[in-house]
């Protein structure tokens, strides 16, 4: 039953929508309240994620009518020396612009594949993406602002709204530990792929910390706050981005106090071409390719299999363009044999560590599955 679906469907089981989303024709809507979609893999096969092809993640409801000159970002917190409020055109004028290629992942990437079922958007592949993202060094302005010595934490505040409309909900409010936030790719961005920041993606300012979970990453950005506490906005209890510290069996209840914060993304790869459900003739010599990418670590070799797991072969991989951006591989296939085929991609980082080639550690919310991705061929 799993294989006759994989080999039908657009994405592990999802078809796509055409046009559900202006400008992002091909994803797949998961929730219109809030509005989340994914990518189908095969539309994730450029090294740089074009805007029309990166996932949609929303928490509540995004600000209207946003004027980028009336726009403030603010600085402040417990641990700042001296509070500070810019205008977007401060920041761009005062400090130093800079560009990275950040991969950016959904803590939640993958969630479909858990059982029993966990709650949220179910996830497949595609809520993961790694664009050109333009703006200025947090750290930069984290030093205009003055950090006093007991800072730990960074915490933000974004315009977005509660699906509830009540004003006083905050929706969302997540950080990073300090040391995070100081990295040279922190960013707070105003431009994608060259482009001012899209609405979708968090206009005119959104923080982006690569390699973490996405929802670090706040968009809408309104406040920075230095803390000299772990940061406790909305979403960072509970089980909200956490999860257990120690494995569960699948289906437990885990008390809050045994659950830890997600912070680097484990090792993952994607089977971007061919699509999943092509037909391919046998004796000839294919080649797959992906991209493969492991939160703050490298990706040191990507394994590739066509027999179930039975043998593997390394692919050839590239070097990221830069820290925290996602890496090219590929490699050479042919089936001599037709019928039903299923192609494997294993990646392994600079730490050792591999996917599992199954769904591993459950959890309530059903964060970081980093199972190997498969795909299916019909051989003629």
């Amino acid at each position: 039953m799993f294989a006759a679906s994989l080999l039908s469907a657009g994405v592990n089981g999802q078809t796509a929508t055409p046009g559900a989303i202006p400008g992002k024709e091909g994803l797949v809507v998961l929730n219109d309240r809030p509005l989340n979609a994914e990518t189908p893999a095969h539309l994730l096969d450029d090294d740089t994620t074009p805007i029309s092809r990166l996932f949609v993640r929303n928490n509540g409801t995004p600000p209207l009518d946003v004027d980028p000159t009336a726009w403030r970002l603010s600085v402040g917190g417990e641990s700042c020396v001296r509070p500070t409020t810019f205008s977007l055109a401060e920041l761009k004028s005062r400090f130093p612009h800079v560009s990275y290629h950040l991969q950016m992942e959904c803590g939640g990437n993958g969630r479909a594949e858990f059982r029993p079922r966990a709650p949220g958007n179910q996830w497949t592949t595609g809520a993961v993406g790694c664009p050109r993202w333009t703006g200025v060094r947090v750290r930069d302005v984290l030093a205009f602002c003055g950090v006093k010595t007991d800072a730990v934490y960074l915490g933000y505040a974004s315009a977005d709204t509660h699906l509830s409309g009540d004003p006083e909900k905050r929706v969302i409010s997540r950080g990073v530990p300090l040391h995070k936030a100081l990295e040279e790719e922190s960013l707070i961005a105003f431009e994608l792929n060259g482009e001012p920041l899209p609405h979708l993606h968090g206009a005119p300012l959104r923080l982006v910390c690569g390699g973490w979970p996405g929802s670090v990453s706040g968009k809408w950005l309104t406040e920075l706050l230095i803390r000299d506490r772990v940061h406790d906005g909305a979403k960072m209890g509970g089980s909200s981005y956490r999860v257990p510290c120690a494995p569960v069996a699948p289906g437990t209840q885990v008390a809050d106090d045994h659950m830890c914060i997600i912070e680097s993304m484990p090792v993952k790869s994607l089977i971007t071409f061919p699509r999943s459900g092509v037909s391919l003739t046998g004796g000839t010599r294919h080649i797959v390719r992906g991209h493969a990418w492991a939160g703050d670590q490298n990706v040191s070799a990507v394994h590739v299999s066509t027999d179930y797991g039975a043998t593997w072969q390394q692919a050839e991989l590239a070097q990221p363009v830069n820290r925290l951006a996602w890496q090219r591989w590929q490699a050479p296939v042919v089936f001599t044999q037709r019928g039903y085929h299923e192609v494997w991609a294993r990646a392994t980082d600079t730490q050792g560590r591999s996917q599992p080639m199954l769904v591993p550690g459950w959890n309530p919310k059903g964060y970081l599955n980093n199972a190997a991705h498969r795909i299916a061929v019909a051989v003629a």
